[in-house]
């Protein structure tokens, strides 16, 4: 019998039933929910007249469109404010754990789920928002579902989905300096494109990815739907448990034990098959930025942007069309462009890692006159931490504010909107026209490249502003 992926491992002990020339219905581990995709489903259940199955494995935060800034005060955009209190009541109403606005554990749901030690290998996640893959970086399968999945889930711990088709993409080597798991991530949907993973659940492998910290690896994994993807994972290994041990939902004991010992038998077999395979050499990968409307629009720094002449001819209408919006030409060169805003956070760089890495490389430095930078971290805890390791002080000292948690200007909607025109470096997933608000104008990179260009006030390659 041949061996079995990571994936179908996971897969093949959540299935309840499996539907004949149809979706298998799935059982769920953990169900996250927040303010903006949740109230028709809990209007949903509530209705039927079915209520929530297992409210114990629910977990609600705020966090889309919350402030962040004077959190303690109500909040004034009105539909924010409604959808914050409408998710309080459903919680209240259905015995569902929430981390409102002001809980010592809010942030942003895929912050949240991993730091409070409820992200575990071998689980099955959902939640009503696309970037849920991040969790597969703990050998989960954690994907995105719509609000009537939402629904679904809700009523029954089950959701019905079709099985899809694995993947794995090998990053063999050492990174070079100043490259970071975004990087490597950016480089992968630069090459693949945007749809190239359409179909398939993804399993990044190779010396390169293990060599990456857990929050590395949520980096990586949260960007795998911009791919096309499913979901992405890595498997579980020390790396992975000592990240888990001991914090709040962790195992204890002799449970912790039993769990290890589950665990160690999740990583791909030897002998299994996956119905596409790719490798990348690590030594290949410099750090990356957007210069274009989707993640798939991406380069080296050091590169110009690719001429008309090498892009396909399928895509040259969606090209010209980006280079207008952006106001580039075909061609040009990225480095030296001038920058507006710069944005740390979001569930891809808003973790205690991502701060420190942005705090070490402007310590003794000073953000650049034209900057507006936001530094956002991804929850209470993160702000907790970021406070105690003098990072706060640190970021302070160069210019910046450390703002509260939340997910803030990476899709824009609370007042973190990035005016029409301007050009962000923004460390979160997306660049499509107005994802950062109205006209704005997106360049995504890692935490290390912002921080280069808020020193800078252009885009700048951060091995040459930091001599690294």
């Amino acid at each position: 019998m041949a061996g079995k992926t990571l994936f179908d491992k996971v897969w093949d002990s959540h299935v309840v039933e499996a539907i004949e020339n149809g979706p298998n219905v799935l059982y769920i581990d953990r169900h996250f929910v927040h303010e903006v995709t949740s109230p028709q489903a809990f209007a949903g259940v509530k209705e039927r007249g079915v209520g929530v199955f297992r409210p114990n494995q629910v977990l609600a935060t705020p966090d889309h469109n919350i402030p962040t800034i004077n959190q303690d005060q109500p909040i004034k955009d009105q539909l924010s404010a409604h959808q914050v209190d409408t998710l309080t009541k459903n919680c209240e109403e259905n015995n569902v754990t929430l981390y409102g606005l002001g809980h010592e554990y809010n942030g942003i749901v895929h912050v949240v789920g991993p730091e409070q030690g409820i992200t575990q290998p071998g689980m099955t996640m959902v939640c009503g928002d696309s970037h849920t893959s991040t969790h597969g970086a703990f050998g989960s399968i954690a994907f995105g579902i719509g609000t009537s999945e939402v629904e679904m889930t809700l009523a029954t711990q089950c959701i019905m989905q079709p099985k899809p088709k694995s993947m794995r993409i090998n990053i063999e080597g050492e990174l070079g300096a100043g490259v970071t798991a975004k990087d490597i991530v950016l480089y992968v949907i630069s090459k693949l494109t945007t749809s190239g993973g359409t179909g398939y659940f993804v399993e990044f492998a190779g010396s390169a990815i293990r060599a990456l910290s857990m929050e590395g690896r949520m980096t990586v994994c949260n960007m795998s739907i911009e791919m096309g993807a499913r979901g992405g994972m890595i498997a579980p290994d020390e790396t992975t448990f000592e990240y888990i041990k001991g914090r709040r939902n962790a195992p204890t004991g002799e449970q912790w034990e039993k769990a290890v010992a589950y665990w160690k038998t999740l990583p791909t077999d030897a002998d299994a098959k996956f119905d596409l395979e790719l490798t990348y050499e690590a030594a290949d990968i410099e750090p990356q930025i957007t210069y274009g409307t989707n993640p798939g629009m991406g380069t080296g720094i050091t590169q110009n942007i690719p001429s008309l002449d090498t892009i396909e001819e399928a895509s040259k209408k969606t090209y010209l069309q980006s280079m207008k919006y952006m106001g580039f030409e075909p061609g040009d060169k990225l480095e030296g462009k001038k920058v507006d805003y710069v944005f740390l956070g979001s569930c891809t760089n808003g973790r205690i890692e991502d701060l420190r890495v942005f705090a070490e490389a402007v310590k003794g430095k000073k953000k650049a006159d034209n900057i507006t930078a936001w530094i956002v971290p991804g929850s209470r805890l993160v702000e907790k931490q970021a406070i105690e390791e003098g990072i706060k002080e640190t970021l302070e000292a160069a210019g910046f504010e450390l703002r509260q948690p939340g997910c803030s200007a990476c899709l824009a909607m609370n007042d973190d909107k990035i005016p029409a025109g301007k050009y962000a470096v923004a460390t979160s997933n997306r660049n499509f026209e107005g994802r950062q608000g109205p006209g704005s104008r997106t360049l995504l990179a890692s935490p290390l490249t912002a921080a280069a260009a808020a020193v800078t006030g252009v885009i700048a390659d951060p091995r040459k502003v930091f001599n690294l």
